[in-house]
């Protein structure tokens, strides 16, 4: 049985395919040798020296060209055997004069090495293989090296030709491991950068391009456009490549992948997924009795945890003090470590994701959002804006002995800019995080805390509480210098890391969260606040709180805002309503 879209020509046998096969496993035995004795390609690894240079040709192809639903697991699983291959491309230098081969460089697409059934073009026919779909890079690459004006040392085009593909311009290279191959040199040093977004491919050279002719191109004899069938289309059904699609339930899935709670963000997760959505959290915080952990975790067709790297955080996270530039270095590797354990349980029909900002800068330089779409978990600033603000902060305070304590890699951080630039959404209660992406942002509320008791101090003086330790970041020095002359107590939490006598001359006292109902006050001009509960739950308590914009907490009652690391507007703030609470 056959309808429209079945290709014309005779269905192929299993004697077909068993010839094909041998042929193809002689010259794959035949191209080992070669390479192996006599002339073997090297193989480059990713490198920074030519990072900056000038880009000298790009090509961009769409990633999802079909339209017929039945192909859709297929142009999935092309997209993830790209994302796979890709890895071991992106960022390669290769000197000048040296060859660069396909297969050298991605080695083969096998089931064991991650990759799954995508396109592959076989004798006129849109076939599913472990592996297909890697034309698309390489047909890139070859485009790239066409405009570089590279010597092509080897290329083979397509038999037949695919409406709308590079190859009815004459700029296809398919690849089969081993023996068809695309090889290609300059006289020049070159970079390769290759990457996925939700839509396309991108192939980008960078060096110096060649001025004089270079290249060598393999003519074809029938540049027709060809009628292809597809298995997943044909209705051929007494062929033995037939194909079935797998079941739709949940096929183009989102993946949620999260870290520690927050209650904004589980009421999202509670009120946004859907049946067949997958989880993967650090570990079941409800069963192990781990609060931090403790996600909602019904109502998702799996559920995956890494309970191992969580182990090894939480030992790694208790030999380290609370501030410091080492706790920071091991809370990133840990990100890391946490991103790449995920990375390797996401399946290729994950077709969406959403993602705690945490992870999110190692799973974008990973490759693993590549040609998926992604909404990020927002509860801090991007890398780069408090490293400004803290740089900021530093110039105000040049004495303090944290605020340059710590910055995070560049390249970290532009992994973060990038992978921030291509979120679908940005989700956060951070009234400050919404306002740097505008209608990007979705707003959550914050969760409000049940009220305290509001105890009465019974002093003689007003109580003011600083809800953070004593460390520049949180504005403690804009603090003191608002509290020069005043006569009023203080209460601060968590210890005095700038020195031990930063607040010599005040009247203050260390206290804890117990010590938040005595407030009349509660002050935090923090320059990054990321976790402003304490505030939130002073509000609801009906204490009357003043915190810096940076606080991420504009609009809720009872909290007054002030301009970050403005002491004479904290001040005039904190005699206002030290007025109205008499």
């Amino acid at each position: 049985m056959t309808n429209s879209n079945a290709p014309t020509s005779s269905v192929p046998t299993r004697l077909d395919s068993a010839v094909f096969r041998a042929k193809a496993t002689l010259l794959q035995g035949r191209r080992f040798i070669t390479d192996t004795f006599i002339d073997r390609p090297a193989k480059y690894a990713a490198g920074t020296t030519m990072l900056t240079d000038a880009v000298i040709a790009e090509s961009a192809t769409p990633l999802w060209t079909e339209t017929e639903p039945e192909e859709r697991f297929l142009v999935a699983g092309k997209i993830h055997n790209l994302r796979l291959a890709i890895r071991a491309i992106n960022g390669v230098e290769i000197k000048a004069g040296e060859t660069f081969s396909f297969w050298r460089q991605v080695g083969r697409a096998v089931r064991r090495r991650g990759y799954v059934r995508g396109r592959e073009l076989r004798e006129g026919c849109i076939i599913p293989n472990i592996g297909g779909g890697l034309c698309q890079l390489s047909n890139a690459l070859y485009d790239a090296a066409l405009q570089a004006n590279f010597e092509i040392v080897e290329r083979h085009a397509h038999t037949q030709v695919i409406a709308g593909s590079l190859a009815e311009t004459g700029r296809d290279a398919t690849v089969f491991w081993n023996y068809i191959d695309l090889r290609f040199r300059s006289p020049n040093p070159f970079r390769i950068e290759a990457f996925l977004d939700a839509e396309k491919l991108t192939v980008r050279f960078r060096g110096k391009k060649i001025t004089e002719k270079q290249l060598y191109q393999i003519s074809r004899n029938n540049s027709l456009v060809a009628e292809i069938g597809s298995c997943a289309t044909c209705g051929v059904d007494d062929c033995h490549r037939v194909v079935k699609e797998p079941s739709t339930a949940d096929f183009g899935k989102t993946a949620w992948l999260l870290d520690e709670r927050t209650p904004e963000f589980d009421e999202y997760v509670k009120t946004s997924r859907h049946a067949a959505d997958a989880l993967l959290i650090p570990l079941d915080g409800k069963r192990f009795k781990k609060a931090n952990y403790a996600w909602t975790t019904g109502g998702f067709s799996s559920i995956r945890q890494s309970l191992a790297v969580t182990a090894i955080r939480s030992y790694r996270s208790r030999k380290l003090s609370a501030q410091g530039a080492a706790r920071q270095r091991n809370l990133l590797e840990m990100y890391r470590r946490l991103a790449e354990s995920y990375a390797k349980k996401l399946s290729y029909d994950v077709l969406h994701v959403v993602v705690q900002q945490n992870l999110l800068p190692f799973l974008w330089a990973g490759g693993h959002l590549g040609g998926r779409t992604f909404d990020v978990l927002m509860s801090s600033l991007p890398m780069w804006e408090i490293q400004r603000r803290l740089d900021v902060a530093a110039g105000l305070h040049p004495q303090s002995t944290t605020l340059g304590d710590f910055r995070a890699d560049t390249r970290l951080i532009e992994a973060e800019k990038e992978a921030l630039a291509n979120a679908h959404r940005i989700i956060t209660p951070h009234t400050a995080v919404a306002e740097m992406f505008g209608e990007k942002a979705d707003l959550l509320p914050w969760h409000q805390p049940a009220a305290g008791k509001g105890v009465q101090n019974g002093k003689d003086k007003p109580t003011l509480v600083f809800p953070a330790s004593t460390v520049g970041r949180k504005g403690c020095y804009e603090l003191r210098e608002a509290l020069k002359d005043l006569d009023v107590r203080l209460i601060t939490f968590g210890p005095y890391i700038e020195s031990q006598d930063f607040w010599i001359g005040l009247d203050v006292v260390r206290g804890t969260d117990d010590d938040l109902e005595k407030a009349d006050l509660v002050v935090l001009p923090a320059f990054v606040e990321h976790r402003p509960r304490r505030l939130i739950l002073a509000a609801a308590s009906g204490i009357p709180v003043i915190a810096s914009d940076a606080c991420g907490v504009s609009g809720i009652a009872g909290i007054s805002i002030v301009p970050t690391g403005d002491a004479p507007a904290l001040r005039k703030e904190i005699n206002r309503l030290l007025g109205s609470c008499k």
